[in-house]
């Protein structure tokens, strides 16, 4: 039987940032799938080659900072961090270790409906190493992303268990996205996590040895490698084997779903940083700052609360809503269009991602825009045309990439002119004399049967409030 322990686990979050070029150098910064085809002599570590700073990708690490609610240093400095792989052909990273852009952060995440508090260590702004390959009897190396933009989050030891840890990483991809400073996309890479996991008892006050999962490619292979690792150390503390647990450096294998030991790391590695002399410190300007500030849009955790409390949507569906920032821009036209928030929501919800999920689409690249559905949904207000009618005309919409006007017309409008409908009441009721002596006899379910004839007559596009209420005066009087 295995004990119960309390895992204790830091993260430390890898991501690409979005710039065109590259933060130290002019080549294009792009995911291509076409090897070594965006590089310069400086990603190749050329002698001589000298680093050119990225303003863009500056100012997106000043925001990813404040969104983290981070202290900002007063200047920006980059340091030299020495060590020799294959994919860092200078032996040189440049990075923050100095003055990290943000230091001493704090974020609230939601993780199976309850918020909790992440904190942060710092975040700090890196050109990332080159990709490299591995197969059975050689390693080949793309140096397509080196010295591209790389923001690395490091998390205090806050986090207790592998939803947790995927929940903040999740929240993180969103915010990167939010903000448009990164595509976030983990198929490309574009984000990669080191996990450190250590157990304690439950009323312990020291942290237990801690064991750093390394380059770890998914959210799925996060949750995986903690449950694993969690299991395995407390398996071991259980059968009085903890000292077999040391301080090391595994990584994950999707194959057999364990982690594996890759290497020792007794003590820090002693990288000799030292501040980088081509690129001197400069000032972060508060107007500059305050400026970027300004452009941090509202992010999914506020616009769900605003959903919520504002509109009165339940949480499942303002979860699906806020998702992706362009559903949730999406849903935020048609509110402002006057589309009422609950209808909306159903709109997007139940129609508009069934049919982008079927045609893959983003829902920037279907026709039907805020205002269409706006324009619908106020021709049902007004009696003109059906619920039923509506959802024809969304669909016809779509499909047929044509105004919504194009189908609304004379010919099949809805009837709702209670004069009209009136003389074919009569009409109807007139030809159904028996049946109007047994509704008034008490057969109440011949009701639906007067109102099938109104609909079979006007080929359904009777206003159904209005037919109700007029069979009701003239049956009941």
């Amino acid at each position: 039987m295995i004990m119960k322990y309390k895992a204790v686990i830091g993260l430390e979050m890898h991501c690409e940032l979005k710039s065109d070029s590259k933060v130290f150098s002019r080549s294009r910064n792009g995911y291509s799938k076409l090897a070594n085809s965006n590089v310069c002599p400086f990603d190749l570590g050329f002698p001589g080659a000298m680093p050119s700073l990225n303003k863009r990708s500056v100012k997106e690490a000043v925001m990813m900072s404040m969104v983290l609610n981070c202290k900002l240093p007063e200047y920006m400095l980059f340091d030299r961090k020495h060590y020799f792989y294959p994919d860092l052909p200078s032996g040189i990273q440049l990075t923050q270790n100095t003055l990290p852009v943000g230091v001493d952060g704090a974020i609230e995440i939601e993780c199976e409906g309850k918020r909790k508090t992440v904190y942060i260590h710092d975040i700090h702004l890196e050109d990332d190493a080159a990709a490299m390959d591995h197969f059975e009897d050689t390693s080949v190396i793309d140096f397509n992303r080196s010295a591209a933009p790389l923001l690395e989050l490091v998390t205090q030891p806050c986090l207790y268990s592998a939803e947790e840890a995927v929940a903040f990483l999740e929240h993180m991809r969103s915010a990167y996205k939010y903000c448009g400073t990164s595509e976030a996309d983990t198929a490309k890479g574009q984000i990669r996590c080191d996990v450190n996991v250590s157990i304690m008892d439950e009323d312990a006050t020291e942290f237990g040895t801690r064991v750093e999962i390394k380059n770890v490619n998914s959210f799925s292979n996060v949750y995986d490698a903690i449950k694993y690792e969690v299991r395995r150390q407390s398996e071991l503390k259980a059968a009085g084997r903890y000292d077999e647990v040391v301080q090391e450096t595994r990584r994950y294998d999707e194959v057999s779903g364990t982690t594996q030991r890759m290497r020792s790391k007794e003590d820090a590695v002693d990288y000799k940083y030292f501040p980088e002399p081509n690129i001197p410190r400069y000032r972060l300007t508060p107007e500059w700052v305050e400026s970027i500030r300004r452009e941090i849009p509202r992010l999914a955790l506020e616009r769900k609360d605003m959903y919520t409390g504002t509109y009165g949507l339940s949480d499942y569906d303002a979860s699906i809503l806020v998702r992706e920032k362009e559903i949730s821009d999406y849903f935020e036209k048609c509110i402002n269009l006057g589309v009422d928030p609950k209808e909306a929501c159903n709109w997007i919800t139940v129609n508009i991602i069934a049919y982008m999920n079927k045609n893959e689409l983003t829902i920037d690249e279907i026709f039907l825009r805020p205002e269409h559905l706006a324009f619908i949904t106020e021709n049902v207000k007004k009696g003109t045309i059906s619920s039923k009618q509506a959802k024809d005309v969304f669909f016809k919409v779509l499909e047929e990439k044509k105004e919504p006007s194009a189908f609304i017309n004379k010919e099949n409008a809805q009837i709702s002119d209670a004069g009209e409908l009136e003389g074919i009441i009569d009409g109807i009721l007139a030809a159904n004399p028996g049946e109007v002596e047994k509704y008034r006899a008490g057969k109440d379910k011949l009701f639906e049967f007067f109102v099938g004839q109104v609909m079979r007559q006007t080929r359904g596009k009777a206003n159904p409030v209005v037919t109700k209420d007029l069979l009701h005066k003239k049956l009941d009087q």
